[in-house]
């Protein structure tokens, strides 16, 4: 049992959802809660109205009241801007989440309908084969190609090979202090710059160490791997531009046998996914950023939110209501033992409060951090082409277990996407992959690892208030 590209895209596409759909939940959640904080400081001034009432002459009662009234003011005042400020922040995040659905819908459309082309060609590459069979011109062009692909490929896993050896073998040389203090300084060549007793000095380590054979293997070792690299991708280039060669003669091919609609058409649908790929990108990041401010607020760590609590904290620290609380625990009259008992527990429920906030906050990172994961994943399958009716994937535990792993933090994205890559096979005999040939539908990343741009970083140090 193999799982195909179009259903790989949805099962991802579905757990990305899930992961919004939580988001969105613990934000709600966080930010009825962050709205709590304010209204339990209006609780807390109310029972000062209570111990001011029955202890304050009605002089200090009437200034009293005066003072209470502002902080209820700023708890009203508090509440209500926090409210615009997150439905302006919900309404921003809605329009950008509509805009990325209208651009999925679109590029579904188009996939399913260069699929659907595609299915053409490959009727009508039948048909077209044994012309092209006989042509000796694209026999030798063909010969070329899988002879210049399959260097390419070596030449792929050479410079793997040369890179993981600079990695491993490369660590004994780093991790000699010695070594790695006359190789900074360039020892040996003519960037060193020592002289006297430093240059005499730097002279008898370099014997003792056997310094000048480990810097001529410690070179080899580091340029080695760029050398080979860059060939792999002289490489690639050139089975690219074979490829095209093929792809020339293969066109001819299939319009002699009906196919050109069929052919444009993909191009066409190629052209549009690749900007609606573009355009995905520049969405999610700004769908990263709106979710980051809504957190913010959320959380209540946004600046303005932050100090509206700091006004609030700072009204009820005052001074006479400080020594209101100290007489009435000290010397309580009527009912002041219990109001005072209620202002302590109001106090350690603000604490405990604060707690769930950061709670709440750890959730937020989290699911930002898997769902910027999978965003990087469903790019790399939509780049590569690896959403195409001709790619399989043989380990369907990867939309399954492996996902789990994935979203629970139990396995990085970079060793997911590896599990990917190594799974994924054409299904098409000499297809080769989306980069020519029949049914092109996109054209594929270099290199092996996640590639996915951002304008920026998440801002995963989000701070308390508190």
């Amino acid at each position: 049992m193999t799982l195909s590209g179009p259903d790989a895209l949805r099962a991802l596409d579905d757990a990305l959802r899930d992961i919004r759909r939580e988001e969105d939940e613990v934000a709600k959640r966080a930010a009825r809660h962050a709205e709590l904080l304010i209204k339990l400081r209006s609780q807390e001034a109310e029972l000062y109205r209570q111990l001011g009432a029955s202890r304050l002459e009605p002089g200090l009662r009437a200034r009293q009241a005066g003072q209470l009234a502002q902080i209820n003011a700023a708890v009203e005042s508090g509440i209500a801007r926090y409210d615009a400020a997150f439905a302006d922040a919900e309404a921003g995040l809605q329009h950008i989440e509509a805009a990325l659905a209208r651009g999925n819908a679109e590029r579904s459309s188009l996939q399913s309908e260069a699929t659907r082309r595609d299915a053409e060609l490959t009727a009508l590459a039948a048909e077209a084969r044994p012309t092209l069979g006989s042509n000796a011109d694209y026999a030798g062009k063909l010969a070329t190609a899988r002879e210049v692909n399959a260097v390419a490929e070596q030449a792929q896993l050479k410079a793997a090979q040369a890179e993981a050896d600079r990695e491993h073998n490369g660590r004994p040389f780093r991790d000699d202090e010695l070594f790695m203090y006359l190789w900074t300084r360039g020892y040996g060549t003519p960037a060193y710059r020592g002289k006297g007793l430093t240059a005499m000095l730097d002279a008898r380590v370099a014997r003792l160490i056997g310094y000048d054979q480990a810097r001529n293997n410690f070179v080899l070792l580091t340029e080695a791997p760029l050398q080979l690299r860059a060939h792999a991708e002289r490489m690639q280039e050139t089975a690219r531009n074979a490829k095209a060669d093929i792809a020339k003669f293969e066109n001819v091919a299939l319009d002699s046998a009906g196919g050109r609609a069929s052919r444009e058409a993909i191009e066409t649908a190629v052209t549009r996914l690749e900007a609606l790929d573009r355009e995905n990108v520049v969405l999610q990041d700004r769908r990263d950023e709106a979710i980051r401010a809504r957190s913010e607020l959320a959380m209540g760590t946004d600046p303005g939110f932050a100090a509206a609590l700091d006004e609030l904290a700072q009204m009820l620290e005052a001074d006479d209501l400080w020594e209101l609380l100290t007489q009435a625990r000290a010397n309580p009259v009527g009912n002041d033992a219990g109001i005072v008992q209620q202002l302590d527990d109001l106090r350690q429920r603000l604490k405990d409060e604060n707690d769930e906030t950061a709670d709440y906050r750890t959730q937020l990172i989290t699911l930002a951090s898997r769902r910027r994961d999978l965003e990087d994943i469903l790019y790399e399958l939509r780049v590569r082409g690896f959403d195409n009716p001709h790619s399989r994937f043989a380990d369907v535990d990867l939309v399954g277990e492996l996902l789990n792993a994935l979203v629970r933090g139990e396995m990085t994205a970079a060793v997911y996407w590896d599990r990917w890559r190594k799974s994924q096979s054409w299904d098409v005999p000499g297809y080769g992959g989306p980069a020519g040939g029949w049914g092109r539908l996109t054209a594929p990343a270099s290199g092996s690892g996640l590639t996915r741009p951002r304008s920026s970083e998440m801002k995963a140090g989000m701070t308390s208030a508190a």
